[in-house]
C-alpha cells in the first residue's frame, strides 16, 4: 500500500508539548487544556504563544468543559465567544463537537458553528464515538459542512474500532476525511493505515512524567488520582518522530 501525504496531528495541552510535537515531525498539533479531561478549550494566550512559537498548524478545541457532549444555551453561546478568539488568536482550525440528549448529532448547532469558523476548517471530534449508530452520525456531520472527523470506529481505541473506522471512510466516501485516533501507536499505525485506508492520525504520544516539585505535601489532594498534583502529561518528540517515520514507509 502507497499512501500519498499522510498526515499526522497530535494533541497537545501546553508550549512544551506544542514544541515536542514539531519537533519530532507532526504537521499539525490539537491544541487544548486538560487532557486529563479529555481536552477543553485552551486559554487565548496560549493560543497566541503556540502560534508564535509553532510553523505548523494549529487545530484549537472548542469545548467549554469536561463531560457530556450535551451543552446549554450558555454554554453554546461561549462556544462560539472561544471559536472567534481562537481565530483572533491564530488558530489554522476548530475541533468541536455537540450531541443533542438522544445521543445524535446536533446538526443546527454545529451547522452554526462551521459558519461562524469558517474560513477555518472544523474537525468534528471524538464525540461521534459515543452516538447511536456512527454511519448516520456521520452523513449528518457531513451535512453541516465539516471537513474531519476524528474517531475510535466508537470503541476504546482504534485497535478495537479498526473494522468501523475502515466502514467510516468507505461510507465517506472521500466526502470527508476519517482521521483515526486513541491508541495510535508507532507500533500499529501502519496495520491501521492499511486497515482503513485513513490518510490523518491523531495521536498524544506522550506519557505523565514528574514535575518540578521537590516539596511533595501527599496529605492535600485536587483530584481522586494519587499523586496527580506532582505529576505532568507531556508530548515525547522521540514518540512523534518514530509515529513520523512509520508514515513515511507507507509513502514508498
Amino acid at each position: 500500500m502507497t499512501l500519498k501525504d499522510p498526515l499526522l496531528e497530535i494533541c497537545v495541552d501546553s508550549i512544551e508539548s506544542a514544541i515536542a510535537a514539531q519537533r519530532g515531525g507532526a504537521q499539525r498539533i490539537e491544541l487544548c487544556s486538560a487532557l486529563s479531561e479529555g481536552g477543553i478549550t485552551p486559554s487565548t494566550g496560549l493560543i497566541a504563544l503556540v502560534r508564535k512559537k509553532l510553523r505548523i498548524g494549529i487545530n484549537v478545541m472548542i469545548r467549554p468543559r469536561g463531560g457530556d457532549f450535551c451543552y446549554s444555551a450558555l454554554e453554546f453561546d461561549l462556544m462560539q465567544q472561544e471559536i472567534e478568539l481562537a481565530r483572533a488568536a491564530g488558530a489554522n482550525g476548530i475541533v468541536l463537537g455537540i450531541l443533542k440528549a438522544d445521543g445524535t448529532v446536533d446538526v443546527n448547532r454545529t451547522r452554526k458553528l462551521v459558519k461562524l469558523a469558517a474560513p477555518l476548517p472544523v474537525t468534528f471530534h471524538r464525540a461521534i464515538d459515543v452516538t447511536r449508530n456512527l454511519p448516520a452520525a456521520l452523513e449528518a456531520i457531513i451535512d453541516t459542512g465539516v471537513v474531519r472527523v476524528l474517531t475510535s470506529g466508537g470503541a476504546q481505541n482504534v485497535i478495537a474500532g479498526m473494522k468501523m473506522i475502515a466502514k467510516l471512510v468507505a461510507f465517506g466516501g472521500g466526502r470527508i476525511s476519517i482521521m483515526p485516533g486513541s491508541g495510535v501507536r508507532p507500533e500499529n499505525i501502519v496495520e491501521l493505515a492499511r486497515t482503513t485506508g485513513a490518510r490523518e492520525f491523531h495521536g498524544s504520544a506522550g506519557n505523565w512524567t514528574p514535575g518540578l516539585m521537590q516539596y511533595k505535601k501527599r496529605s492535600v489532594r485536587f483530584n481522586d488520582v494519587p499523586n496527580r498534583e506532582f505529576t505532568r502529561y507531556r508530548t515525547d518528540s522521540e514518540v512523534v518522530r518514530r509515529l513520523a517515520q512509520a508514515l513515511k514507509t507507507l509513502e514508498k
